[in-house]
C-alpha cells in the first residue's frame, strides 16, 4: 500500500511592532531595547486605576500606510478598539486593547516571489492595531519569574494571513518580502531579534489534491526567519507521522525551543469565545476622514517589487542586479541618483553600487543615504574612471578620502596629481624598469605568456596605480616579444 501524500496548509500571524517615537495610548517611549526593567512605564501602560488611554496619531497614520501597501480593498473610515480578555502575569490589566471585527484595514494580499520563479499571491483577511504585553522572565537562581512591564502598551500592527502558503519555504520568503516592505515604508525597523517583528504559524496537513482545513496547530515564540522555517518543518512532520499512524492532530498551542531545536506543547489552543471581547469603553471609535487618509496616502511610495520590475526595463538591468538594488529602499534612490548624475549606462552606476556602496554601508554600519560619500560623489568618481583620468584602483583609493572630507573626486585628483598616466614614454619607461629587475619571470614568460599578468601588477605597483593598465599590457606585450 502506498503511503499518503500530504500537503501543508500554513497561515501566519504576524505582530509588527510600529516605529512610532511613544506607546500606542500613552506618552512612554516605544523602543526599550536595552531599557533597564520596568523604567518606561507610567500608570497608563500599567494599568492603573483611573488612568485613561489616549490613541497615538502616528500608529493609525503608519496602519493606514501599511493597509494601502498590502492592497488592503477596506481601509475602514471608522474603526474600533476591544478588549480582549486573558489573565497573564505580564499583562498587568487583564485584558488587551485590540481590535476585533472591525480593525482597521481588511481583505488585502501580497505577492511573493518564489526562487523557482513563481509567484504566490496571500491573502491577508485582516490588520489591526493594539497594544503589547510586557515581558516575562525566569530566574533559576532566585527560583522566581520577573516581570518587565517596559513593552506594556508598545503599538503593534497584527496582520492575519489566510492559510495560503504550502511549505515552511514559501513562509520564510513570505516574511522576507515583508520585513523588506515594512523597512521600505518605514513604518517598523522589523528587527526579528529585538521583537520588532514576531511571527506565530498555523499548521495544518490534509491529503494532497482536497481542498478542506484540517485541525491547526499554533507555533508561537519564533525570533528568526530561519526559526520559523525549522520550526514549521518540524511540525509538518510530526503530523504526517501522527495521521499516518491513524491518529488525530490535536489543536494545541506549540512552543518552538531554539536551542533544541524541538517543539513543546504549551497549553490547548484557545478560541476566539475564550476572550470574550467587547467594545473598549474608554476609547472613541478612530475616525480616518478622507482628506487626512488621502494625506497618509501621499506617502506612499513606489513598492519594492515594481521598482525591481521598473530597474529591470527602464535601466536594462539583470534581474539579480535589480534584486540587489531594492532590498532597500535608501540603497535604491541612491542609485537612482547617482545614475542620473552620471548620464552613461547604468549597469557601470549599478555595480560600482552593489560592490564599493555596498560594502561601505557595512563598514559605517549606515544606510546608502546616511552616507558622505553621496551618490553625486559616486557619479563623478565614475565618470573620472570613465574618461580613463583615473585608474580604477586609484577611484576606490578616493571614495574614503572624499567621504573623509568631503571635497569632490576630481578636486582631490588635481590635488594630489592622481590622474592616470596615459603617456606611451613614461609607461614604456616603467615597464622597461619592470622587465630589467625581472629576468627570471622574463624567462618564465616565454614559456608561460599568462604570466603577462605578472608585469602588467608591477607597472601598476610602481606608478601607485594610475598606469592606464591597458596600454601598460600592450606596451609590455611588445617589450617582452623582442
Amino acid at each position: 500500500m502506498s503511503a499518503i501524500a500530504y500537503e501543508p496548509v500554513v497561515g501566519l500571524e504576524i505582530h509588527i511592532q510600529l516605529n512610532t517615537q511613544s506607546k500606542v495610548f500613552c506618552a512612554c517611549p516605544a523602543d526599550s531595547w536595552g531599557a533597564p526593567p520596568n523604567t518606561h512605564i507610567c500608570p497608563v501602560c500599567t494599568g492603573q486605576p483611573g488612568a485613561l488611554p489616549v490613541l497615538n496619531r502616528a500608529v493609525v497614520e503608519k496602519a493606514v500606510l501599511l493597509a494601502a501597501a498590502v492592497h488592503c480593498q477596506e481601509i475602514q473610515a471608522r474603526s474600533f478598539f476591544d478588549r480582549k480578555n486573558y489573565f497573564y502575569p505580564d499583562l498587568p490589566k487583564g485584558y488587551q486593547i485590540t481590535q476585533y471585527d472591525q480593525p482597521i484595514g481588511r481583505r488585502g494580499w501580497f505577492e511573493v516571489p518564489l526562487p523557482d520563479g513563481q509567484t504566490r499571491r496571500l491573502t491577508i483577511h485582516k490588520m489591526h492595531m493594539e497594544e503589547d504585553a510586557g515581558k516575562t522572565k525566569n530566574d533559576p537562581a532566585r527560583g522566581a519569574r520577573l516581570i518587565d512591564m517596559n513593552r506594556c502598551g508598545v503599538p503593534l500592527i497584527e496582520m492575519v494571513t489566510a492559510p495560503g502558503l504550502r511549505s515552511a519555504g514559501e513562509a520564510a520568503q513570505f516574511l522576507i518580502r515583508l520585513r523588506q516592505l515594512l523597512r521600505w515604508l518605514d513604518v517598523s525597523d522589523a528587527n526579528m531579534e529585538r521583537a520588532h517583528l514576531r511571527c506565530d504559524a498555523n499548521v495544518s496537513i490534509r491529503a494532497a489534491g482536497t481542498t478542506g482545513l484540517n485541525p491547526k496547530t499554533e507555533i508561537k515564540n519564533v525570533n528568526s526567519i530561519e526559526a520559523v522555517r525549522d520550526a514549521i518543518e518540524t511540525e509538518l512532520g510530526r503530523q504526517a507521522r501522527e495521521v499516518s499512524a491513524g491518529r488525530r492532530v490535536e489543536a494545541w498551542t506549540l512552543e518552538w525551543d531554539e536551542d533544541s531545536q524541538t517543539l513543546h506543547k504549551m497549553r490547548s489552543k484557545e478560541t476566539e469565545a475564550d476572550y470574550r471581547y467587547f467594545r473598549e469603553p474608554d476609547l472613541l471609535p478612530v475616525e480616518v476622514a478622507d482628506a487626512w487618509r488621502e494625506a497618509i496616502l501621499q506617502r506612499l511610495p513606489e513598492l519594492p517589487l515594481e521598482r525591481r520590475a521598473r530597474f529591470i526595463e527602464a535601466y536594462r538591468l539583470p534581474a539579480y542586479d535589480a534584486t540587489i538594488l531594492t532590498e532597500e529602499r535608501s540603497l535604491s534612490d541612491y542609485f537612482e541618483a547617482a545614475s542620473a548624475a552620471f548620464g552613461g549606462e547604468p549597469k557601470i552606476i549599478a555595480n560600482w553600487v552593489q560592490n564599493e556602496i555596498l560594502r561601505l554601508t557595512k563598514e559605517q554600519n549606515s544606510p546608502a543615504g546616511g552616507l558622505a560619500f553621496t551618490a553625486a560623489h559616486l557619479a563623478e568618481l565614475v565618470g573620472l574612471v570613465e574618461d580613463k583620468v583615473i585608474t580604477r584602483q586609484t577611484a576606490v583609493g578616493l571614495i574614503s578620502q572624499v567621504a573623509e572630507s568631503g571635497r569632490a573626486p576630481r578636486a582631490l585628483v588635481e590635488a594630489q596629481g592622481l590622474a592616470q598616466i596615459s603617456s606611451d614614454d613614461a609607461l614604456r619607461a616603467l615597464a622597461r624598469e619592470v622587465i630589467a629587475e625581472s629576468p627570471e619571470q622574463v624567462q618564465a614568460y616565454r614559456a608561460k605568456p599568462a604570466l603577462l599578468n605578472w608585469f602588467v601588477g608591477q607597472v601598476m605597483r610602481k606608478s601607485k596605480g594610475k598606469a592606464n593598465a591597458p596600454l601598460a599590457e600592450k606596451i609590455l606585450t611588445d617589450l617582452l616579444a623582442e
